[in-house]
C-alpha cells in the first residue's frame, strides 16, 4: 500500500513534515509500562508549570486548525488533547500496548501520532480534502459523512479513517486486541519539525523492535 498527501494539501501547508511506518507482527498483550512511564515523565518535566499551548509544536497545529476554519480550543490536535489530559489528570488510561506506547511518545515529543489497523485500510491511504461522500465511523457506532473541504485520512474504498486531520480517528480502523499489523503516521509543522520527526521515528522504531523482537518496521 501507499501513503501520501494530496498536492493541494502540500501546497496549503508547506511546512508539513511527516513519517509513516508500517509495522508487522506486534501483539497487544505485552507489558510496556516502563517505557511508557519514562516518556510520560519527559512530558511532565517539559510541561513544568506551563501548559501545552506554550509549545511550538502545538502552536503550529493551532495555526493550521485556524487556517482550516476550526475553533482552536474546540478541535485540538491529538497531541494537544493528550498533553492537556496528562496535565489535568496526571496520567492517561491504558488502552492497548502499542497505543499506549505511541501516546507516550506523542506526549514526549508533542507531536500527533495516528495508529491504524492496517488490515482495515482498503488499498492506499491519502490525506486530502474531503468531498463529503466518504464514510466515517464514530466510536459510538454511528456513521457520518465528513464536511466537504475538511482534511481527512481516506482510503481507496472511500472510508475516512480520521476527521479534521489530526483531531480524531475512526473506530473502524482503531487498534483492537487482535491487531497485529499497523500503520503509524506522525506529523508536525513547527520550525524544527524535520529534526523532531526524524528523532521521533528513530525512537519509535527502536522501541517497537526492542519490545516486539519479531516485528518488522518499514518506512513508507
Amino acid at each position: 500500500m501507499n501513503f501520501n498527501y494530496a498536492s493541494s494539501l502540500r501546497s496549503a501547508f508547506p511546512t508539513l513534515v511527516s513519517c509513516c511506518l508500517r509495522v508487522d507482527s506486534v501483539d497487544q498483550q505485552t507489558d510496556i509500562s516502563l517505557p511508557v512511564a519514562d516518556f510520560n515523565r519527559r512530558a511532565v518535566a517539559r510541561l513544568g508549570g506551563g501548559t501545552e499551548s506554550d509549545f511550538a509544536e502545538i502552536q503550529a497545529w493551532r495555526r493550521a486548525f485556524g487556517k482550516m476554519g476550526l475553533k482552536r480550543t474546540q478541535y485540538r490536535c491529538a497531541a494537544e488533547s493528550l498533553l492537556r489530559r496528562l496535565r489535568k489528570e496526571g496520567s492517561l488510561p491504558t488502552i492497548f500496548p502499542l497505543i499506549d506506547l505511541c501516546n507516550a511518545l506523542s506526549l514526549a515529543f508533542a507531536i500527533p501520532i495516528a495508529v491504524f489497523d492496517r488490515q482495515k485500510i482498503g488499498g492506499d491511504l491519502q490525506v486530502r480534502y474531503a468531498q463529503g461522500d466518504e464514510i466515517y465511523q464514530t466510536f459510538s457506532g454511528t456513521t457520518e459523512n465528513p464536511t466537504p473541504g475538511e482534511v481527512i485520512f481516506v482510503d481507496t474504498t472511500g472510508y475516512a479513517h480520521a476527521r479534521r486531520w489530526t483531531h480524531r480517528q475512526s473506530s473502524y480502523s482503531a487498534v483492537c486486541e487482535h491487531t497485529t499489523q499497523v500503520l503509524i503516521v506522525a506529523e508536525a509543522m513547527h520550525d524544527t519539525a524535520a529534526t523532531d520527526i526524524a528523532a521521533l521515528s528513530t525512537a519509535l522504531t527502536q522501541q517497537i523492535r526492542g519490545i516486539w523482537p519479531s516485528s518488522t518496521v518499514t518506512p513508507l
